[in-house]
């Protein structure tokens, strides 16, 4: 399960924020990606590499120093043994108490900006999807009315045991992404009727074949009559269908995950990622 940012500032003392606040040319990461750097054990990344090695060294320089801030330009050629031809400036920020406070409410406000994604069924695909999308910037919810599977589902995800899993939908914000696999076609069906009916999701998928895919198309004309085509064209169903033929668990959940993520536009500023020592 990711570390909060919360969590790890209140867990050490005399932590170094690294911020890349300017690229020319290539980097591995974008403006305002942040790396911060406690005596042993880091949390997030300005993109790895000797880069980010050369950032934990001079800001473990000046923990020891009491260097409060410095500016740094690297460029990243082979003599820091990258090739991606670009030129960064890095800002090294010993945080105070005041820099803290404003750096997790930071991670709120983005927490609560994410994207939301609903997983609909706690089964074998949905706990994989679950555990791959709890790694990415989203906001994750599980919903099934089955407390049993719901018990198995890992990761930083909100789970809600519902018997009407379609009030989810109709209770959810703008721009959501649906995933629908349950135990039931029926169940499926109804669901992504209603995420489709919406017309403001970002996503929705339903797990199954094109013969499944079909017969719902069948079902959905006779529910809503000659809106179906409209509606249809937001459907994505099978699910993760670009990617392998391969249909474990793990690997749909990949394909999925990745399908979810091209159909938002993400990229956050403030990135939670497990904190590592060092």
């Amino acid at each position: 399960m990711r570390t909060s940012l919360k969590a790890f500032l209140n867990a050490h003392d005399r932590v170094y924020q690294v911020s890349l606040t300017h690229v020319k040319g290539s980097s591995p990461r974008e403006v305002g990606a942040t790396l911060y750097v406690a005596t042993d054990a880091l949390w997030g990344t300005i993109g790895g590499g000797q880069l980010e090695f050369m950032a934990i060294d001079e800001a473990r320089r000046m923990q020891r120093d009491g260097t409060v801030t410095r500016d740094m330009t690297v460029p990243l050629g082979p003599e820091i043994g990258q090739c991606c031809g670009g030129v960064v400036t890095l800002r090294f920020s010993m945080l105070d108490a005041q820099a803290q406070a404003l750096a997790k409410q930071q991670e709120t406000k983005e927490i609560d900006a994410r994207p939301a994604v609903y997983v609909f069924g706690a089964g074998h695909v949905g706990r994989a999807l679950c555990a791959a999308l709890a790694l990415l910037p989203l906001r994750v919810c599980v919903i099934d009315s089955r407390a049993d599977e719901l018990a198995l589902v890992a990761g930083d995800v909100e789970q809600r045991c519902s018997p009407l899993p379609e009030a989810e939908i109709r209770s959810a914000e703008p721009g959501c992404a649906y995933v629908i696999l349950t135990h039931d076609h029926a169940l499926d069906f109804l669901l992504v009727r209603e995420a489709l009916l919406r017309g403001d999701a970002a996503y929705v998928g339903m797990i199954g074949s094109k013969s499944k895919r079909a017969t719902f198309s069948h079902w959905l004309k006779q529910e809503v009559g000659v809106d179906a085509d409209a509606y249809l064209q937001n459907l994505t169903c099978p699910i993760g269908a670009g990617g392998s033929k391969d249909k474990r668990p793990a690997v749909v959940a990949a394909m999925v995950a990745a399908e979810v993520m091209t159909m938002f536009d993400v990229c956050p500023v403030l990135e939670s990622t497990n904190p590592t020592d060092a």
